[in-house]
């Protein structure tokens, strides 16, 4: 079923600033520093297994992401979710994380599917063939017509992710290694999760009964960074302190760390 936009005679402009409200409010919970909600987490989590027909896991939590390595030993890394992608897949059933990624490519494949473009109150910009829409500033993007879902997606998705991918994970997994295990970066997974919030809070698409995002919501709000096995799901409590600072130039209130002290601090003490 097509969303219907819940406010389809609202300006562009005033739907772009509710959905910077929601941005801020993600944001907030991508650089929370509260002690992850355990229960709720583990719920979540257990929701995710259930639905890729596994039972309820063991739970190890953990106080870094540091402190996890010594429990990943086995688990899939990118290399190996590659290969079940690849001509050649290899034998047996594919690890648990596999079908968690595409089950969530999915699901959100399956949301942009019902997305319904607000009403235009100008005329719309035209993309030139075989050119991606143009980076604007805010005010240059709403004058020239940008569509609002490429809007969101610059303004949103992208913001945050320069935020908390650029300047927080990436640089974490680079600490540790480039072999890591697959995982998920629960109120660090902010940045796409916030981009369909957006969309869904202002009626532009539809959840349907809502069970499967709730669950990545819930995580968003609620933990930290998770690694899914078979049996177990090792899962890392949210840091103790962060440090970021506006971004100089950034169009969507970007953030980038701080220079001279770590960006990051754990609760066992470990940094980056």
């Amino acid at each position: 079923m097509i969303a219907t936009a819940r406010r389809s005679t609202a300006l562009v402009s005033d739907l772009w600033v509710q959905a910077t409200e929601i941005r801020q409010e993600w944001l907030d919970i991508g650089l929370t520093t509260e002690p992850a909600d355990r229960s709720a987490t583990e719920e979540a989590i257990a929701s995710i297994y259930a639905r890729h027909r596994r039972g309820r896991p063991e739970f190890r939590w953990v106080s870094s992401p540091a402190a996890a390595v010594p429990h990943l030993a086995g688990l899939p890394t990118h290399a190996t979710l590659r290969s079940w992608v690849a001509d050649r897949r290899p034998p047996g059933r594919p690890p648990l994380a596999s079908d968690i990624a595409a089950g969530l490519s999915r699901l959100r494949s399956v949301l942009a599917e019902t997305y319904a473009e607000p009403l235009p109150d100008r005329k719309p910009m035209k993309r030139e063939k075989g050119k991606p829409w143009p980076v604007l500033p805010v005010d240059r993007a709403l004058d020239a017509g940008l569509p609002f879902h490429e809007l969101v997606r610059q303004g949103v998705r992208e913001a945050l992710f320069r935020t908390l991918a650029d300047q927080i994970y990436h640089p974490i997994r680079a600490a540790l290694g480039p072999a890591l295990p697959v995982c998920w970066y629960g109120h660090q997974d902010a940045a796409w999760i916030a981009h369909l919030e957006v969309l869904r809070r202002l009626g532009l698409i539809s959840v349907g009964d809502g069970s499967a995002f709730v669950a990545w919501t819930t995580l968003a709000r609620s933990g930290g960074w998770w690694w899914p096995g078979e049996q177990h799901c090792v899962v890392v409590d949210r840091p103790a302190v962060i440090r970021m600072s506006p971004m100089p130039g950034a169009w969507h209130g970007e953030l980038r760390r701080d220079t001279g002290q770590p960006a990051v601090d754990y609760r066992d003490g470990w940094s980056i």
